[in-house]
């Protein structure tokens, strides 16, 4: 080899070696090639808007982009920002003005490459622009150690709801360990029966104890400011409480319909405290934040969503629903009856049981509030109901199996809600509850119209100082 060829050849290898110290460099920060490591899941919905949130695999920018087309010749929009170590490499992309309820397709570019591992396009559609018929699927108490498969996930996509809604215990971290938090959702975004669901239909989420901090954890918790940056993270919600009041509260509207998303841990007082006046689950200024945003509504139907049930069931020793924040509670149905906002029902989990139940207000001058539970997606169902003493059972407790439930919207001519409870195998297993704005109003009295008969002679036996199920009290 002669000398001239020697030095080519030597300039060649320290060229490439260079160029090799440069990569190795750049992807000091990346896990292997640009890609997905969870995700994406679709988030907040709206009628001009997509909103994907995705976990990178390492600093580089994530671009999304929306078209009306799989092959992406009409291309609608496109977003880019940059996934960061600090944001545990979590990134929410938004594109805006498209059109409302309008398929689209959406593809994810990480540092402009493609991902090899998920080489085909989602499909996500946009909210209607106003009233409009929908379907909501919702659930709690969701347990990877317990269910690593998840069954329950595929009736839910056979369902096929609009929005999908986490009502707490969505992880069992029963940390203040923020690592320990963000661990847990990136193995719950890679469940195979979840993931079409996370990929194609809007989540929103609140949470409840377990995601929160540990059991029964309230706003005395060290690491709640942690464990809310780790949600936030996590999560793609419109919003995160209020400038110098943080929290998991929002408000989101989809299909003529307004939703309270309350968060019941951060501003919580001790469950165990006494229940007296000024005992609080929300806070001051959630509380007052709720107040105003119901006077505004004109919703038909305003959904309050809770990480805990609205009824007096879970009122035993150890229970920390709003069994044992009555006066809160009462003070905020006095303020539905007193200012006559209509169409409030609420939404629950967290008690490992399917429940339908009902806080007769119609007696007091305003009008029956309901209480629909799911609980839980994947953990091990409860048989605590027989301790317990509600105000109403609508329908029997369901405790058989996992469960979720489903919101349905009918909104012309006019509007009507059904509620069912769907078992792991996506059967209903109840009789429907099916509810207008006009049984929703003060004066009106459903609750013995709308409850099963087996209930009412439940109730029956309780008012007469007989056991509720039947056990009678020694």
């Amino acid at each position: 080899m002669g000398f001239e060829l020697k030095r080519r050849t030597l300039l060649k290898g320290l060229g490439a070696s260079a160029l090799a110290g440069a990569a190795g460099r750049a992807w000091a920060k990346a896990l292997g090639y640009p890609r997905a490591m969870q995700g994406p899941m679709v988030g907040a919905p709206g009628p001009n808007h997509l909103a994907v949130w995705v976990r990178a695999s390492g600093e580089f920018e994530v671009r999304l982009e929306v078209a009306t087309d799989r092959d992406f010749r009409d291309l609608r929009g496109t977003s880019t920002a940059p996934a960061r170590a600090a944001d545990d490499f979590c990134v929410v992309l938004r594109v805006d003005n498209l059109q409302p309820a309008t398929h689209y397709w959406y593809r994810l570019r990480y540092d402009g490459q493609a991902d090899r591992t998920q080489p085909l396009p989602f499909r996500a559609t946009t909210a209607p622009a106003g009233a409009a018929d929908f379907r909501v699927a919702f659930g709690s108490c969701c347990r990877i150690q317990f269910d690593s498969q998840q069954r329950i996930f595929a009736a839910v996509r056979a369902l096929e709801p609009d929005l999908f809604l986490w009502l707490g215990d969505n992880i069992y971290a029963d940390s203040d360990q923020p690592a320990t938090l963000a661990d847990l959702y990136r193995r719950g975004r890679l469940v195979d029966h979840l993931t079409p669901l996370l990929r194609t239909t809007p989540q929103l989420a609140i949470w409840d104890d377990h995601d929160f901090g540990f059991n029964d954890a309230d706003g005395s918790h060290p690491g709640k400011a942690a464990s809310l940056q780790v949600f936030r993270q996590y999560w793609a919600n419109p919003g995160y409480g209020e400038a110098g009041n943080p929290g998991v509260y929002f408000q989101q509207s989809f299909g003529g319909v307004d939703f309270f998303f309350l968060d019941g841990r951060y501003y919580r007082d001790a469950s165990d405290a006494p229940d007296r006046p000024g005992k609080t689950m929300l806070g001051s200024r959630q509380k007052q934040w709720l107040k105003d945003a119901l006077m505004a509504s004109r919703a038909p139907f305003k959904l309050l969503v809770s990480g805990t049930g609205w009824s007096s069931a879970e009122n035993e020793k150890g229970g920390d629903s709003w069994a044992v924040y009555r006066h809160e509670r009462d003070e905020i149905f006095d303020f539905i009856r007193d200012r006559a906002v209509t169409g409030v029902v609420g939404l629950s989990g967290d008690s490992h049981m399917g429940e339908l139940n009902c806080v007769p207000r119609s007696a007091e001058g305003g009008y029956d509030l309901y209480d629909l539970c799911s609980s839980p997606l994947a953990q091990m169902p409860a048989n605590k109901f027989t301790r317990q003493v509600p105000e109403l059972r609508v329908r029997d407790v369901w405790s058989r199996s996992e469960n979720v439930g489903v919101l349905q919207f009918r909104m012309h001519p006019e509007p009507v809600l059904t509620y069912t409870l769907h078992d792991v195998l996506g059967d209903s297993v109840w009789k429907p509850l099916v509810l207008t704005p006009k049984d929703l109003k003060n004066g009106v009295r459903t609750w013995d119209r709308l409850a099963d008969p087996v209930e009412l002679q439940r109730l029956k036996r309780h008012r007469e100082g007989r056991g509720y199920y039947g056990f009678d009290p020694v």
